[in-house]
């Protein structure tokens, strides 16, 4: 348990890594847009952006005052489709207002309260939607480019979670194919001690035949677990030229 636990740690933490690392190399020397995105964007925006229609999370951020879920739901939006660029800097950029709005109605309230700490930091988050509003376009256009490496990059983990469920469905029905064999094999040997002497010999020619037909059976079950580790040695280089394939392309643009 707690192996799996320190590799589930290791894995989010490369992950993170790799998130860091694509969003470095697309924001290259801009550190404010590099700033503001580390903290808007996704490894896996499938899960974490709402599902819901962008209309209907506006309507809901008018009400509750949260527009959090809305400004991401746009900026995924605004990168899937390039070609409505103008019309989702101007969804941004009302968000970003509507959120300002109502985050100085609320840093007000707590500041005449004395919570000068929180008041600090709704007054960051000002700042964070006038950003937002300025470099729409900017933030856009690397949203667009993070976020087509990183569903390229899930579509892969779901292909490679499926054939690993197959190989331990595999390695699983081997294991079970082995057991009744060996089950198999003590039965007809408690039931020969029970033969006489020719019919014994018979039965010891028939089980020498049984088990050559396993072995035969056990070989080309391990020749096609070789096949499919050689199979995801292959996809794995293919995946690895894609992706640097990809990095080349994003430079170029």
């Amino acid at each position: 348990m707690w192996k799996k636990k320190e590799e589930k740690k290791e894995e989010k933490k490369e992950e993170e890594e790799k998130e860091e690392s694509l969003l470095q190399e697309l924001c290259a020397d801009d550190a404010e847009l590099y700033d503001f995105l580390s903290m808007y964007l996704y490894m896996n925006p499938s899960a974490a952006i709402s599902e819901e229609d962008l209309d209907i999370l506006t309507e809901e951020a008018e009400k509750s005052g949260d527009f959090r879920p809305a400004v991401d739901k746009a900026i995924f939006e605004a990168a899937q489709n390039l070609g409505e660029r103008e019309r989702y800097i101007k969804v941004i950029q009302d968000l970003a207002s509507k959120t300002i709005h109502a985050t100085e109605q609320a840093k007000e309230k707590v500041e005449k309260e004395g919570f000068t700490d929180w008041g600090a930091s709704l007054g960051r988050r000002i700042e964070d939607q006038e950003f937002m509003s300025r470099r729409a376009e900017d933030i856009i256009n690397v949203a667009s480019k993070f976020y087509n490496e990183k569903l390229v990059e899930l579509g892969q983990d779901v292909r490679r979670e499926a054939r690993n469920k197959e190989r331990q469905r595999v390695a699983d029905d081997e294991w079970r194919i082995g057991e009744v064999e060996k089950a198999e094999r003590e039965a007809r040997k408690e039931e020969r001690g029970k033969m006489g002497r020719e019919e014994r010999k018979e039965a010891e020619k028939q089980d020498e035949r049984e088990e050559l037909a396993a072995k035969e059976r056990k070989e080309a079950r391990t020749e096609e677990r070789k096949e499919a580790e050689r199979e995801e040695w292959r996809i794995g280089e293919v995946e690895k030229a894609d992706r640097e394939a990809r990095k080349k392309e994003r430079r170029g643009n």
